[in-house]
């Protein structure tokens, strides 16, 4: 009893020294000496300011603690606040002071504001901060358990434009240190530009990792993210897996992984899900059993329900082999559909960042029901090989669907903004045969009534980056021919150029160059058509029957508008032919002459319809025409034939389809040509020929009226030279008689 008391008044003393001993320490403690000192290292070691703005304070029970009021860190070498807290406790464990150890119990900070920032020249904000010494050994550190609450980071990227705050931070985590396995909770709202992101992060599960081998992981994870994405709305992903495990050298081991997403893009309802119940990529050996994606797509205008598998991995971690890949597909634009399969091997550097398919196969079948033969098959053979730290694709890939091959070859230079570079050869294409049929006009519209037209929508231009070339055989487009086509296009900034385009059409060549500006709506032409024959081009065309003849057209014209009226309203420019041996359909100026006979001798007018049947023959026709608002003007029409002189001037409005012309025809030759020897009352005189109506309903009027008196004008003059010169014959003959 006796050796108890003893113990007992020791121990008693003790802890009376030891209150004694913590009485005096807090008693002497000096906060503002403390605050001082603390202030002058940082900047003496860090060029920072540190100002403590709050209470400094040490408790010793339960646990020696320090607590910290308000407090502002400074950017290097400035005054611009870098980070701020509200209040912050560090706590230290007491057994581990009695054998000269320093454990941290537990870390709170409440209100933590920090604001990380990546320069336009690459530095960031914090790299004073950070060793700089890649083979300096870790600190050690060893922390029971970290808080934050309240908190805010920012990370703004000056050199790519990019934002995000993460703000209502909370963090709780259980033992922290070089190397530990523990739980954590996580909560944050995430706020972000380029991309857009407003959303809501929960994180929870068991934590595991080793600094200095640099494995990183855990298990019974659960991630959760909901809100907005890019283009993704009310985004709803998952993240859950019984263990997942990362290595700085590229070594990856998952079991039962599953990542699901559902949402909306662009007005269309999505789910994506992936599975893969156990994969290990090592560094020596890599296996696995089958990884599965799947991504539905459902709107009112499209959907899509695509399939991936992945079997037989192998391989290692830095090269990884997949024997099967496989995408089935199932999709739907409007009407159309497509279904089909593409499989291929898949090979993988993981330190290069590169991934090849090198033999991929399949076929796809597309089904429209206003296609003339319903559906069409796809057979596809090629090969893909990418490049993710250059940030290159290449793509070889040949078709053959119904009569036509197909070969392509497809360059990404750059992920984003996206570059590509294109060579298509295709021998012949038919474009017809695969569009649905031009809707008939509706017998209930109205006279006069025309239907709504379409808005031109050139939104696809805006954001593409692409060049290349397209080589066609046989093409037909709009029922006009071409063989040998060529197109150089460009596309960058909202605008989209084919320069050089050229092609051999209807006995003939075609050259110019085409320019559509996305960004005002502006659309430029120049084409050169040389020694084409006119009429059957016009046919196939225009539908229209009008003209025959060899020879040249050149447009150079430019428009602007957001619907083809209105393209067509806002038309200038210039524009001119010059054909030869053909003829102008739909009246024949002899017979309609011989038959106006009595017409003309009455001073009446003649007023015919353009008849298919009829023609006027020319060995030379030109003009040449100025565009402004629509109307193309011309005034030095000239055409030539055996017995027939024709000039005019008028008006083609092209915007409201109809014309007035008035064409000025003179018969210069009665022995010959189509009837001339009945046009001896006409000899000499200029008919005038109004050409006026609409295009479809062209009517062509001979105003008689006024050209008798100038026809006994004509005869008179020509008696008075035939006298003068009878004469003056006489008159030089005895002149030179002898």
């Amino acid at each position: 009893m006796r050796a108890v008391k003893i113990t007992a008044f020791v121990l008693g003393g003790l802890v009376a020294l030891l209150a004694a001993v913590a009485a005096f320490v807090l008693a002497t403690f000096d906060a503002n000496k403390w605050k001082g000192e603390i202030t002058q290292l940082v900047q003496e070691k860090k060029n920072r300011s540190l100002k403590i703005e709050g209470d400094l304070s040490l408790s010793l029970f339960p646990a020696i603690a320090v607590k910290l009021g308000k407090a502002t860190l400074s950017e290097y070498k400035s005054e611009q606040v870098f980070a701020s807290i509200g209040s912050a406790r560090i706590s230290l464990r007491l057994m581990p002071l009695l054998s000269k150890q320093v454990v941290v119990d537990t870390v709170e900070i409440d209100g933590l504001k920090a604001q990380l920032v990546r320069f336009k020249d690459g530095h960031l904000n914090i790299d004073d901060l950070l060793s700089k010494d890649d083979k300096e050994p870790p600190t050690r550190f060893d922390i029971a358990g970290v808080k934050f609450t309240n908190g805010e980071l920012t990370w703004r990227d000056e050199k790519a434009g990019q934002e995000l705050v993460v703000s209502s931070l909370n963090l709780a985590t259980g033992r922290l240190a070089n190397a530990a396995t523990d739980t954590f909770d996580l909560s944050a709202t995430l706020v972000g530009s380029k991309p857009h992101m407003a959303a809501a992060l929960k994180a929870a599960g068991q934590y595991r990792y080793d600094l200095e081998r640099k494995s990183y992981g855990g298990t019974q994870l659960a991630v959760r993210l909901t809100g907005d994405l890019a283009e993704m709305k009310s985004l709803d992903l998952t993240l859950a897996a019984a263990a997942l495990q990362l290595t700085g050298a590229n070594e990856l081991a998952v079991e039962k992984l599953l990542l699901t997403a559902k949402g909306k893009a662009a007005g269309d309802a999505f789910e994506a899900k992936l599975e893969a119940p156990t994969l290990a990529l090592m560094a020596d050996k890599a296996s696995g059993a089958s990884v599965n994606a799947a991504i539905k797509l459902a709107g009112a205008e499209r959907a899509v329900d695509a399939k991936i598998a992945l079997s037989d991995v192998e391989g290692k971690s830095q090269s990884l082999q997949v024997g099967k890949l496989v995408l089935d597909l199932d999709a739907r634009q409007g009407e159309t559909t497509v279904k089909g399969n593409l499989s291929s091997a898949l090979s993988a550097n993981m330190e290069k960042q590169t991934m090849e398919l090198p033999a991929l196969s399949g076929e796809l079948n597309v089904a429209n029901p206003q296609m003339p033969m319903k559906s069409v098959r796809l057979p596809l053979v090629g090969g893909v090989r990418a490049d993710i730290d250059a940030q290159t694709v290449a793509l070889h890939a040949s078709t053959q669907f119904d009569e036509s091959k197909i070969a392509a070859k497809v360059n990404v230079s750059r992920f984003s903004p996206l570059a590509l570079g294109f060579d298509i050869d295709i021998d012949k294409l038919n474009v017809d045969k695969y569009l649905p049929p031009k809707p008939a006009a509706a017998a209930a519209q109205s006279a006069g009534e025309k239907a709504p037209e379409k808005p031109l929508d050139f939104s696809g231009i805006k954001g593409l980056n692409a060049s290349g070339v397209v080589k066609i055989g046989q093409l037909q487009v709009s029922n006009v021919k071409a063989a040998n086509v060529r197109l150089e296009i460009k596309a960058a900034n909202g605008r989209l150029d084919i320069a050089p385009l050229s092609a051999n059409l209807y006995d003939g060549t075609l050259s110019g160059a085409l320019t559509v500006n996305a960004n005002n709506h502006q659309v430029g032409l120049k084409q050169t058509l040389a020694n084409v024959n006119i009429n059957p081009l016009m046919k196939d065309a225009l539908d229209k029957d009008v003209l025959e003849g060899r020879g040249n057209v050149m447009l150079d014209v430019a428009s602007g508008g957001t619907s083809v009226a209105a393209m067509k309203k806002a038309l200038s420019g210039t524009a001119s032919l010059a054909l030869k041996d053909g003829a102008i359909k739909g009246i024949n100026l002899a017979k309609t002459f011989r038959e106006s006979k009595a017409l003309f001798s009455g001073r009446k007018d003649a007023v015919q319809q353009a008849k298919q049947a009829e023609k006027t023959d020319f060995s030379e026709l030109s003009a040449s025409f100025r565009i402004a608002g629509g109307v193309a003007h011309n005034d030095d029409l000239s055409m030539k034939s055996p017995f027939i002189r024709l000039g005019g001037a008028g008006d083609i409005d092209i915007g409201e389809e109809r014309m007035d012309y008035l064409a000025k025809a003179s018969v210069v030759n009665t022995t010959g040509g189509q009837g001339g020897r009945e046009l001896e009352h006409l000899k000499g005189l200029t008919v005038p020929v109004r050409v006026s109506g609409p295009f479809d309903k062209l009517a062509y009027k001979i105003e008689f009226g006024g050209l008798v008196a100038e026809a006994a004008k004509a005869k008179v003059e020509e008696k008075v030279k035939s006298k003068v010169g009878d004469k003056l014959e006489g008159g030089l003959k005895g002149l030179f008689k002898r």
